[in-house]
């Protein structure tokens, strides 16, 4: 299996896929990096469709032919909308889209009209009137759009791509495509997030996108680029690659791996949008540094110390205790609750307290403080025992149905009952139902014992 992750890179208006060449080349041999031009821009002009669908489209089915297991949208500026358009499509289960782990957007384009001066916009259309862009349109272009002079390999890189650039998709953008809202469709991404911007950059700068894509992606964290302007990968090729391998090492790359077959099938026409979707947010790496909202600190802590001995994991961890607070300030759980427990999220606080000091005990105080809540013995909570032993009971349903929900689990134990038919009214079902019997379709998993 290969764990090197993909990132599908997507440029700025009037860019190319060339416009990453130096950032590739930064990353080095950690990452399989596919730039790709998008219609009416570097090779892939004329193109017929240079609308946000088309262009969207285009990087979906690049993303389904490479059919890579974890990948990352890296958009720039223009590319920004269209990464995040493919983003909500892959976190709504659209087919072949399984395996998004993160975005990294760069000056990017909101998904709600992109902010910009009217005069500008004018006189923007106005360099494409009647041909593509001229010298002096490009080269006023890029001057207006760096904090501080590109190198002449990356100046005449930027020209050449501005001048090649369709006229037709120039304008596309600039009359309709960054005026459109998809605000609507893409809502909020619940999906690791890096946003870098220039220090210099004027309307899609660290205010611009605090206003806008820091809106739809609540996990984002924000990296100014001091004196750097609006064309990132061209002006900080290196220290964009910095952030970006720096932003998988730590954020959007520590969750557990789904084996590359099991991805293929998740994301087969045999899984349903629904259950896609479920599987694609379960997959998500967890938040290094999560702050709870419900539990204090201290609970959070005891309840990742109990969850470690419920829950033994060998490989990378699922921070169930944190999808538990999530879980709790969702209000979401299993829809019912003991007659005499109080509702979950009071009943996690007191039980929790009563555990204090939990993961400070050894191993087999650990085990026996367990085996005491099991049994109803345990007596040094706010909680009676007989509660106490309830609680338990429901913690350890929550933690198990949370952990074999993760597609990695399902991946181990050799679990694919939800590719039963996908959304068609005639569902595929099984045929081989004997013991030891598998579909030729099934993954040749080897079962974890």
């Amino acid at each position: 299996m290969n764990d090197r992750p993909v990132l599908f890179l997507l440029h700025a208006l009037g860019g190319s896929a060339r416009a990453w060449d130096g950032v590739v080349a930064s990353l080095g041999t950690g990452f399989d990096a596919i730039a790709i031009d998008l219609p009416g821009f570097g090779d892939a002009q004329p193109a017929a469709d240079v609308t946000v669908v088309g262009m969207a489209d285009h990087v979906a089915a690049a993303v389904c032919k490479r059919g890579a297991s974890r990948w990352l949208l890296v958009g720039h500026s223009m590319g920004g909308k269209i990464a995040s358009v493919v983003a909500a499509r892959a976190l709504a289960g659209e087919p072949g889209l399984f395996g998004l782990a993160g975005v990294v957007l760069l000056a990017a384009s909101p998904s709600s009209p992109e902010p910009m001066d009217e005069a500008r916009r004018r006189k923007m259309i106005g360099w494409a009137a009647n041909n593509p862009l001229d010298d002096a349109a490009a080269r006023a272009f890029v001057d207006a759009n760096v904090g501080h002079a590109l190198s002449p390999a990356a100046d005449r890189l930027a020209l050449d791509d501005l001048q090649r650039a369709s006229r037709e998709a120039w304008l596309a953008w600039l009359e309709r495509g960054s005026r459109e809202d998809w605000s609507g469709e893409v809502g909020k991404l619940e999906v690791p997030a890096l946003i870098i911007v220039g220090s210099a950059d004027g309307d899609l700068g660290e205010a611009g996108q605090r206003a806008t894509n820091a809106i739809v992606y609540p996990r984002a964290s924000i990296a100014v680029e001091e004196g750097a302007g609006h064309l990132l990968p061209l002006e900080r090729p290196k220290e964009v690659a910095d952030r970006i391998a720096h932003f998988w090492q730590q954020t959007a790359g520590i969750g557990p791996v789904i084996p590359e077959d099991f991805v293929r099938l998740i994301a087969s026409a045999r899984v349903s949008r629904r259950m896609r979707a479920a599987l694609a947010v379960r997959a998500l790496a967890d938040d290094a540094d999560y702050v709870p909202r419900v539990l204090s600190s201290l609970q959070l802590q005891t309840l990742r110390a109990v969850a470690d001995r419920v829950v033994t994991q060998t490989d990378i961890a699922i921070d169930l205790a944190a999808r538990i607070d999530a879980q709790l300030t969702q209000g979401k759980g299993d829809g019912w609750r003991f007659a005499d427990m109080p509702p979950d999220r009071e009943a996690y606080a007191m039980a929790l307290d009563g555990l204090a000091g939990f993961g400070a005990l050894a191993e087999n105080d650990q085990q026996a403080t367990l085996t005491r809540l099991a049994e109803g013995e345990f007596d040094l909570a706010a909680l009676s025992k007989e509660q106490m032993k309830r609680w338990f009971e429901d913690l350890r349903a929550d933690l198990v149905r949370i952990w074999v929900a993760h597609p990695s689990t399902m991946a181990r134990i050799g679990f694919d009952g939800f590719a039963n038919g996908g959304d068609g009214t005639r569902k595929q079902g099984f045929e081989r139902l004997a013991a030891g019997e598998r579909e030729s379709w099934e993954p040749l998993l080897e079962v974890s014992r």
